[in-house]
């Protein structure tokens, strides 16, 4: 028998993330062979096609510039003022939804996530995403005593499933006082899936008819952690507009993170944005948030706020900024483009990817095709459908060619597309 001290909910919990397993083999297999001959298709982070983890420039001379106060400093719980005003402005853009919209300061997108499943779901409640969702959700979920509750988020036919994403939505509301709706739209990880405008309406249409007249409520929270690669910078926010003007009783969260927008994955700063039409709800959010962030990590990265906000205020760098991320969502699209187009070609089939970090291959028996691919010095990332790769972080040079062996590994195992 195992000596164990833990208390019983936490007796058992281990945690191997898979991601960092591959992508720490892939590094000390290149310090052995050479970089140039690994295929690192695990890293979550922007790479230069040179291998080198991007910072911003305009975002490396802002922490250059901070005095020692703004690096040392406890910040407010809630945040600084002008950071919460800077990340509402960044996240919406031109398409800042009607209603009270309020911000608190989280330790990245991953507090984000915390604070919502603690604060808005009751022990033992089902939390709904999708079933192509990062995996940490579900971590996330049961170390809080909730459960992870999958819908399929594409249907047969390549289109987002609205009808099984009601009917999971119907079952949870006949059960639970709150219903909470992860929805990681736009540049879905892993497979760079979005819902479309026509969508969104849809499905605001429907969570509207779902509890009129109920004293049940929904939680929508929209996870844009990879907002700023996924389209045009005004173009891909329009949707925010439509959750003003809602119910009361559907409440948006949204979860904006500055690891990828800002290239501050390390500093793990974030927030999460409420719309609402009602001032108390709005309220009620900054209190019981900020206190759950006080009896958590209590109060967040001064250096990445301050940072982030000596940007925004000036215009002329906010214009580098969009600029800088121009150059790395068009390397990025160019990187898949050249992977799907060569899918095409030799017959791997990989899920609908309109933008984002990853592209995703569905399969059976993804540990194994990862094993062999590993045989060749190419690490990717085993899903439970598939296999992820991270065209973020793979040099145009190195993606040309990975399809046809992908297909090779799949068909060597014998797995099913």
């Amino acid at each position: 028998m195992v000596m164990s001290v833990a208390a019983p909910q936490a007796k058992g919990k281990y945690a191997e993330d898979n991601i960092f397993g591959a992508n720490n083999r892939a590094n000390a297999l290149a310090e052995k062979i050479g970089v140039d001959n690994v295929i690192n298709g695990t890293v979550g982070s922007i790479l230069d096609e040179e291998g080198q983890l991007v910072m911003l420039h305009v975002v490396q001379e802002a922490y250059k510039a901070l005095t020692p106060k703004e690096i040392v400093a406890y910040a407010p719980i809630q945040g600084y003022p002008d950071y919460l005003e800077a990340v509402i402005d960044q996240c919406f853009g031109q398409s800042r939804p009607n209603g009270y919209i309020q911000a608190c300061a989280t330790s990245g997108g991953s507090g984000v996530l915390h604070h919502i499943i603690h604060n808005y779901s009751e022990w033992g409640d089902d939390i709904l995403t999708s079933d192509w969702h990062w995996g940490a959700y579900g971590s996330m979920c049961a170390d809080n005593g909730r459960k992870l509750r999958e819908f399929e988020l594409i249907d047969k036919n390549g289109r987002f499933n609205f009808e099984n994403f009601k009917e999971h939505v119907r079952d949870m509301v006949s059960k639970q006082y709150n219903t909470v709706i992860i929805m990681n739209s736009p540049a879905n990880n892993p497979t760079g899936f979005a819902l479309s405008s026509a969508d969104w309406d849809q499905v605001i249409v429907f969570l509207k008819d779902v509890v009129k007249g109920q004293d049940k409520n929904i939680i929508l929270v929209p996870d844009v952690a990879y907002l700023d690669y996924s389209g045009e910078k005004q173009e891909c926010r329009k949707f925010f507009k439509k959750f003003g003007n809602l119910p009361e009783n559907i409440f948006v969260i949204v979860a904006y993170t500055c690891s990828k927008g800002f290239t501050m994955y390390g500093q793990r700063m974030g927030a999460m944005i409420c719309v609402t039409p009602n001032k108390d709800i709005a309220d009620e959010f900054v209190a019981i948030n900020q206190y759950t962030s006080r009896a958590t990590w209590s109060n967040s990265n001064s250096a990445a706020m301050k940072s982030m906000v000596n940007i925004c205020k000036d215009p002329a760098k906010v214009a580098e900024l969009d600029a800088e991320r121009a150059v790395y969502f068009k390397l990025i699209k160019e990187r898949a483009d050249i992977f799907m187009k060569e899918a095409q070609h030799c017959g791997l089939k990989y899920l609908p990817y309109l933008s984002g970090f990853f592209i995703t291959i569905p399969m059976t028996e993804a540990q194994r095709v990862c094993d062999e691919l590993e045989r060749e010095h190419i690490f990717l990332v085993p899903l439970k459908k598939g296999v992820r790769l991270a065209v973020c972080s793979v040099s145009k040079k190195k993606i040309a060619g990975l399809a046809a062996k992908i297909k090779g590994a799949v068909d060597s195992v014998g797995a099913n597309q």
